[in-house]
């Protein structure tokens, strides 16, 4: 744009806000973008992915990968807050400190946690809570990811609780804080630490080590993760060096300003008019992604194939993935898996379809987990200035021939 084009459509919009009106789009949702491709450079221990930064690494997983309910280690996804991140760590020497009001410290190595402790593994869903920001119109700040921010893995570790009761709390503790190894390039950013607290701890919070039977991979992580079913993946502390209990919520850059949503009934505002009153995210909503077919797909007319896919929520379980071929008029029930991989993992869906016109068919599916909870269309989902917690209903368009 030139400068003197840009300055008219400056004094344009001044002047409708000044009287009341303004050129800006009162905030919409529309389909996430689904037409990026994969980067023809891959990482270590991971496959090309779809690329938005080198440093930090942000690595988003493509659609077809989600048609099963694991997803592999070196298609999974990336997200890194700060660009310097240590480029070794020795597993041998590394150790996790625990300390605050604790009645006794703790220094823990990679050896101590996979030998003194009680081995558990649970497979949960993680997702950044700005998956698919794309499609929040005008665009929400933050990465512009389509719907591959996420991936679902069994993690292998030691329950918080246990390390947390080794180390003793003191009878006002309340907190506790998580901080990793990546750091700032510049001194005055701060540094990426989240707060829980106590009251939020169950069994199958877990200090994970392993993903997928195998190390967690450098770039997720290694060598020792907070893994917090249920909860988007902000929460979930990379890289962890040190755990601190406190019975004072502190005040933290990355809970009180960032990763936050409109405290009202439907965590929505407009571009023009923040909400005042906000609250972190925490818990994920229903939400189901399409795998197969993909954006583009050509299909036979009259053939035989089958719509693929997962659905996830933040535990309550998924009750049913409904597909609909005519723009959401009619639904019909699709396959589930056995489920058998618990709660907080993605459940499998395949719905068989026999395509009976030619052009493009638009495929939507949309879950319903077992409190009722159930997607609703892209459009009447409420903007909000952080583009968090999209669940819009999934659509790919295929050409039918």
């Amino acid at each position: 744009m030139e400068r003197r084009e840009f300055f008219k459509k400056a004094i344009v919009t001044a002047g409708a806000a000044a009287v009341g009106t303004s050129t800006l789009d009162a905030g919409e949702t529309v389909q996430p973008i689904d037409n990026r491709k994969v980067s023809p450079v891959a990482f270590p221990e991971k496959r090309p992915l779809i690329m938005y930064s080198d440093r930090p690494p942000l690595l988003e997983t493509p659609r077809d990968v989600f048609t099963s309910v694991l997803t592999p280690n070196d298609q999974f996804f990336v997200r890194w807050h700060m660009p310097d991140i240590p480029t070794y760590i020795d597993p041998d020497t590394y150790t996790i400190h625990i300390n605050g009001l604790v009645k006794k410290e703790l220094h823990i190595s990679l050896n101590d946690l996979k030998t003194k402790f009680e081995q558990v593994e649970v497979t949960a869903v993680l997702q950044c809570g700005g998956n698919s920001r794309s499609a929040f119109k005008p665009i929400a700040g933050g990465i512009q990811w389509g719907s591959g921010a996420m991936g679902c893995a069994t993690w292998k570790g030691v329950r918080l609780s246990d390390i947390l009761s080794k180390a003793g709390l003191h009878k006002d503790a309340r907190w506790i804080g998580f901080n990793g190894s990546e750091k700032a390039a510049y001194y005055e950013t701060p540094e990426f630490v989240r707060e829980l607290e106590i009251s939020e701890l169950d069994d199958h919070v877990i200090l994970a080590y392993e993903m997928n039977g195998e190390d967690l991979p450098y770039l997720n992580g290694y060598p020792l993760r907070l893994v917090l079913p249920g909860y988007y993946s902000d929460s979930w502390v990379k890289m962890l060096s040190n755990i601190t209990v406190t019975n004072e919520y502190k005040k933290l850059f990355f809970m009180d300003v960032a990763y936050r949503v409109p405290d009202n009934e439907t965590e929505s505002e407009t571009p023009e008019k923040r909400f005042p009153k906000t609250k972190p995210i925490k818990k994920m909503n229903v939400k189901s992604v399409i795998g197969y077919p993909t954006r583009d797909s050509i299909v036979s007319h009259n053939s035989h194939i089958v719509v693929r896919g997962v659905a996830w929520d933040d535990g309550h379980g998924i009750q049913d993935v409904l597909v609909s071929t005519d723009g959401g008029k009619t639904w019909d029930k699709a396959l589930l898996d056995d489920g058998k991989l618990g709660r907080y993992s993605y459940r499998a869906f395949r719905f068989a379809y026999k395509p009976t016109t030619y052009g493009k068919v638009t495929i939507m599916t949309k879950a319903i987990n077992k409190i009722g909870d159930e997607q609703p269309f892209a459009k009447d989902i409420k903007w909000n200035h952080g583009g968090y917690k999209y669940n819009g209903i999934d659509e790919v368009t295929v050409e039918v021939v």
